[in-house]
């Protein structure tokens, strides 16, 4: 079996010391929820009762659950460290992917058990990590969830796994080293060499990539499926064996929970003069590469084929889009749009762009913003020409 180096080990050893202990001291928790005071002066009394590093621990952990409340409708009672909550799946999207499987299922480097959760809710689970702390809250976790009789816990490497006769989860390490994040799946841990060597050794299964990785063409055969949640990419799931559709990239928007699919070049729609209203479409759909068939099944055009907004003369409602109706067409030039600005007696700003270079805040600073209409401005090409557009938000109810 591989062993973490004797380091790592001993460092993960105290953790899970540590660990076992604030559990076992549900008390010293319970007073940093109750406080209503400074932290400095909250830790300085706690140290008189409680270790340092036990104290370091349970307020670590105190600000993690704070901060995962917009991620697990359960965070206040979960069990997190710093990267296992970043690298974590959110509630929603984990319980959107669990639906595609059944039965038993291996959930490989499973962190603090996020997606294990949600597919221990009807299927049998087990999950695998080589960081012994994240076995425990992998299983701590799940206890919180009610699941944990049907999650088994191995704590191993799970590159000595190479074959399964179940369906498959892995979340690799995506910050595998001290650098932070890393974008290539070839860096991740375990790498694409792995990943690709399991996917035809197994039924079927779901691999959770970064949105920003470069996943084109590493997965042949696969479905690529982007998935959005509020109006924010949230990961790439490579979809493979029995657990594939015909579909060669799909969007997926929650939680609307609905869904586009396609291939990038199934369709090329026309470029238009901007008309009354411009979307931008959901980052699902442009990481995806769906744009032109979104804009095709709605009836919309592309400003520039350099650009992804879209535009029409009548109003589109979609989960897809954001829609903006468009109040002026301006050049870009900050004159110009000064003068429009004063006119439209204009207060909060939000500026956009995706393919002109702007620095949003030192030109909102610049700004003459007065008045007290809420507005947007879009920079974009326009039939090659970089313009300003003026517009309102129009409030989606699909969102």
């Amino acid at each position: 079996m591989t062993e973490l180096p004797a380091e790592e080990n001993r460092i993960a050893n105290e953790e899970c010391r540590l660990l076992q202990e604030l559990r076992a001291t549900p008390g010293l928790l319970e007073q940093i929820r109750q406080s209503s005071g400074s932290e400095l002066a909250l830790q300085s009394a706690l140290r008189r009762q409680y270790p340092d590093d036990l104290v370091r621990m349970a307020v670590s952990l105190h600000q993690f659950r704070l901060k995962a409340r917009g991620k697990f409708s359960r965070a206040e009672q979960m069990w997190f460290d710093r990267q296992g909550l970043e690298q974590s799946t959110a509630e929603v999207v984990s319980r959107y992917k669990a639906q595609r499987f059944k039965g038993t299922v291996w959930d490989l480097c499973s962190g603090i058990g996020s997606d294990s959760m949600s597919l221990a809710a009807h299927c049998d689970v087990t999950a695998v990590d080589i960081h012994a702390p994240n076995c425990l809250r992998t299983m701590w976790n799940a206890e919180v969830y009610g699941v944990a009789d049907r999650v088994e816990m191995q704590c191993r490497d799970v590159r000595e796994l190479t074959s399964f006769s179940h369906l498959v989860h892995v979340d690799p390490d995506r910050r595998p080293g001290s650098s932070g994040r890393v974008s290539r799946i070839e860096d991740y841990v375990p790498g694409l060499d792995y990943l690709n060597e399991i996917m035809p050794r197994c039924p079927g299964g779901a691999i959770k990539v970064s949105p920003a990785s470069n996943f084109g063409g590493k997965f042949p055969d696969a479905e690529i499926e982007l998935i959005s949640l509020n109006g924010e990419c949230k990961e790439a799931t490579v979809w493979f064996g029995e657990l594939a559709s015909d579909a060669l990239f799909r969007a997926t928007v929650l939680p609307a929970g609905e869904s586009i699919s396609g291939h990038p070049l199934d369709v090329l729609v026309p470029v238009s003069p901007l008309g009354q209203y411009l979307y931008d479409p959901d980052p699902s759909v442009v990481r995806a590469g769906l744009v032109d068939v979104l804009a095709d099944r709605l009836g919309l055009s592309r400003l520039d084929r350099a650009e992804e907004y879209l535009t029409s003369d009548h109003l589109v409602t979609s989960p897809f889009l954001q829609p903006f109706e468009v109040l002026e067409n301006l050049p870009n030039n900050e004159k110009e749009l000064k003068a429009w600005l004063r006119k439209a007696s204009v207060g909060p700003l939000e500026i956009k762009c995706r393919h002109i270079p702007i620095q949003a805040d030192v030109l909102r600073r610049r700004l003459p913003l007065n008045g007290s209409e809420p507005r947007v401005i879009v920079f974009a090409r326009l039939d090659g020409k970089a313009r300003i557009v003026a517009a309102r938000r129009i409030s989606n109810e699909h969102q």
